[in-house]
């Protein structure tokens, strides 16, 4: 299984944009689905995660603005960003694990101009 990010880019603070992240195969129940971000000198850090039950989790930096969805029959998992901050900017990276699989996507860049 492969996964491949979509929707990222350049936007205003303030702005917002709709991550995606799609599985090449459907039906593969992945047990937690995870956003991260990777910025310049920082560490790799989690964004949100969601679970095969829709238990979700966010990063303390999001503080309301994230909200972290999947459609398992579109194998497909989303990330939608309200109210960007300059500090969001970074490459952003697909997860997704279930036993005996840890998937990442390749990412992609989203960058939040002042």
């Amino acid at each position: 299984v492969q996964l491949e990010e979509s929707g990222g880019g350049v936007v205003q603070a303030g702005g917002s944009l709709r991550l995606s992240c799609a599985a090449s195969e459907y039906g593969s129940n992945f047990n937690i689905m995870r956003w991260y971000r990777q910025s310049p000198g920082k560490q790799r850090e989690l964004v949100a995660q969601i679970t095969s039950i829709d238990d979700m989790t966010y990063g303390a930096f999001v503080r309301g603005r994230f909200t972290i969805s999947r459609d398992d029959a579109k194998a497909t998992l989303y990330l939608q960003m309200n109210n960007l901050e300059v500090e969001d900017s970074g490459v952003y990276l697909c997860n997704a694990w279930k036993p005996f699989n840890d998937i990442w996507g390749r990412g992609i860049q989203v960058t939040v101009a002042s």
